[in-house]
């Protein structure tokens, strides 16, 4: 097995699958959260063919756009690194990362650690804040045919996980239900670091939003 070779055909093989996927979830995603993880795991003692198959691969079948279904994604990873003969332990680490990359509400739990884990969970919630995170929660709204906010439609902060995925609030309450609650939960300091810039940038957004919304300047 090539390392090198093995990571360009995943490339490949992601590109190809995504290729007609949703703006916020598709190839370029995934570069961002590969190029993210790389810089990450320069501060980190930690496999790095594991940290990018598993930044390459975290959102090959995203549940939102599978009828909800969590085990599409870790299927076809896994059958993917079958045919690149990439050892059985390095594609059950890769399959325990995309089991639990995703934020399913604040309520959830994961039922996997590793570093090369906190890399990539990482590298995608910091994909998920600023301003390339506000352009993605609109983008996926709008996809989905919510509202952008309506003030009679409270953030809900206690949602299962189950309510979380069933959710059609309108967009601005995905800022207080997630992007604003990740900032607090990077694993990493590098992505700390860079999560602290992106939040403030949020929360200069939401303070613009609300006084357009209500007709100030």
């Amino acid at each position: 097995m090539n390392k090198t070779e093995v990571i360009q055909n995943t490339v490949e093989f992601v590109k190809k699958t995504l290729a007609d996927a949703e703006g916020g979830h598709d190839w370029f995603h995934i570069q961002r959260v590969y190029n993210n993880a790389k810089l990450i795991a320069k501060g980190e003692n930690a496999d790095l063919f594991v940290v990018e198959l598993g930044a390459l691969l975290h959102d090959i079948a995203d549940y939102k756009f599978h009828n909800g279904d969590e085990s599409k994604g870790p299927k076809m990873a896994s059958e993917f690194l079958r045919t690149q003969n990439v050892p059985e332990e390095v594609t059950e680490h890769v399959i325990k990362i995309i089991e639990n990359v995703s934020f399913k509400g604040g309520n959830e739990g994961q039922s996997f650690n590793s570093i090369e884990l906190e890399i990539v969970q990482d590298a995608d919630r910091l994909d998920a804040i600023g301003a390339i995170g506000i352009a993605r929660t609109f983008n996926y709204g709008g996809f989905k045919g919510r509202a952008l906010y309506d003030p009679k439609i409270k953030p809900n902060l206690k949602m299962t996980k189950e309510e979380y995925k069933a959710s059609t609030a309108p967009t601005i309450n995905h800022f207080y239900e997630k992007l604003l609650l990740l900032k607090d939960l990077m694993n990493t300091k590098t992505a700390s670091e860079i999560a602290k810039k992106r939040h403030i940038f949020m929360e200069q957004y939401l303070e613009q939003f609300y006084k357009e919304w209500e007709g100030q300047t």
